[in-house]
Order: C-alpha cells, then structure tokens, then sequence
C-alpha cells in the first residue's frame, strides 16, 4: 500500500492550525502474517527506530477488534527522507495502516473503505504518531497532505480538516541537508510566540499559498536557527515560493512545472542532496 509526501506551507505549531501541499514522492508498506516473530525492516533508513512502525500495527488490529497475530512481517521503502521536515512519518504511518488494513480486509471483511474510512485511517495514524513521540502537533495537516494531496488547511487542535483545494502543476525542488531535526528536541514555546503571525499565514494559504509557504520558511529559520539563504536565493531567481518545510532543515523551491532542473542547477547546493518533485 502506498502514500505520499508533502510539503509545509504554515507550521502548525504555533497556533495548532497548519496548511500543506501535497507532492509527488511515495512511500510503500508491505504487511504479511508469518512465522512467529514481529520483524520490521525500514528499507531506505536501516538505521531508523521502528517504535511507530510497530504501534501502527498493534493500533490497527486493535482498531477492528483483533488480537494481533504472534508473527507478522512489515517493509517499508520511501523516496521521502527521514527527519527533514518532508512528513516522512505521516506518509509511513499512512502506508502502514493501509497496508495492515488490505490484510485485515482480505482475512476478515473488515478494513478501511470510502471517504470516510480514509478519514478514519488518517485519524489513526496521527493517533500512531503522537503516541510513538515523532509529532509535536498530531501533524494532522502532514498526514492529509500526504494521502489526499492538493492545498490542505486543518485545525489540528480537533484534527478537522477547514479546507481543500487543488493546485495548479508546479516542480518541487527539496535541498535536504544531511542534519536530522528530531521533533522532541524542539523548544515549542518559541513557536508559540509567534501564534498571531501564524493564524495570519493560515489566513492567506487560501488565496496565496506560495506566499504563505516562503513566509512562513522564513519565521521557522528564524526560530530554529537553520540557513535558509538557498531560499532567500531561489526568490530572488524568480522561484514562486521558498521555505523551510516543516521544522527542517530541508527546503522546498516551488517553480512552474518544467522549470525544476534548469532552476537547481543554477542554484549552487553544497552539501545539500537535491530531490525534484511535482505538485499533486
């Protein structure tokens, strides 16, 4: 089973409200009962903790009223790097679920289905998430970005989606640092600082969601203390929207669709792995 990734337009940490775009990276989980031990394997971070992994899955059998199974086996491979403020976890928690959900659908009719049950999977998952400690907002916002795509803005103090909207075809370029940012270690009450700014980004993301997303870069920087100068740059090129996503340290650069590759090669990137995505 698979999701997406996305990408911050206002962080919702300051003010518990938030707003996401959705691109066009993916992350797959492939879930089987076997055998009579419980193994995880995070194919493109072998290193990774896989705590919300397995809490995934105990939460979905116990969601349908099952006893999970003695052994069971779960990969999980992303094109979203971990840690970097690219909603790798609310894309993985997606995955997971679904991809537990397609078994207990196959072996007992029960399982996510329609509009609502997606609903009811997202819920879930940022349920996972705030549980495993990898989410300091529920990053209800994230997980809806990813799986639904398109302009996402959420209340996520009630995990209620405010509004969605399509998005025109533009090229996502992320600069990803190797640095991780872990979300435990984050000083919180310095976003929150800037909750009035933040409700007035949330304002804007409707009409003018590239705006919204550079500035909003922009105050995270500053709060966090990341160089966000590849940003400041790509803004004075013509990019149409550059920011920090997330907590970071990754940036995104939205320009017109087409435009990706010219534009970062005339972006000097030391130290940075370059990922060219698009809109979805």
């Amino acid at each position: 089973m698979m999701s997406h990734g996305a990408i911050t337009v206002v962080n919702a940490i300051p003010c518990g409200m938030g707003a996401t775009v959705g691109v066009d990276l993916t992350t797959e989980a492939e879930f089987k009962v076997r055998g009579s031990e419980r193994s995880v394997t995070i194919m493109n971070d072998r290193d990774e903790d896989t705590t919300m992994a397995r809490i995934c899955v105990k939460r979905t059998f116990e969601h349908f009223g099952l006893n999970e199974p003695e052994g069971w086996s779960l990969s999980v491979d992303s094109q979203i790097p971990v840690s970097r403020g690219l909603k790798s976890s609310s894309s993985a928690c997606n995955a997971i679920i679904s991809s537990v959900s397609g078994h207990v659908h196959e072996e007992y009719g029960k399982g996510f289905r329609g509009t609502e049950g997606t609903m009811e999977m997202i819920r879930l998952g940022v349920r996972c998430a705030r549980e495993a400690n990898v989410t300091v907002t529920g990053s209800f916002d994230d997980a809806c970005g990813c799986h639904l795509g398109g302009l996402i803005v959420t209340d996520n103090s009630n995990d209620t989606i405010i509004s969605r909207s399509e998005v025109g075809e533009n090229d996502v370029i992320l600069f990803v640092p190797r640095t991780k940012i872990r979300k435990p270690l984050l000083d919180r009450n310095r976003f929150r600082e800037l909750a009035d700014t933040a409700k007035d980004l949330v304002r804007s993301a409707g009409k003018d969601w590239y705006g919204a997303l550079t500035r909003n870069g922009s105050m995270v920087a500053r709060i966090i203390g990341i160089d966000d100068s590849i940003a400041r740059t790509a803004i004075r090129m013509g990019a149409l929207a550059a920011g920090v996503s997330g907590t970071g340290p990754a940036i995104s650069v939205v320009v017109g669709k087409g435009e990706g590759t010219s534009f970062m090669n005339d972006i000097e990137h030391p130290g940075y792995e370059t990922i060219i995505t698009r809109t979805r």
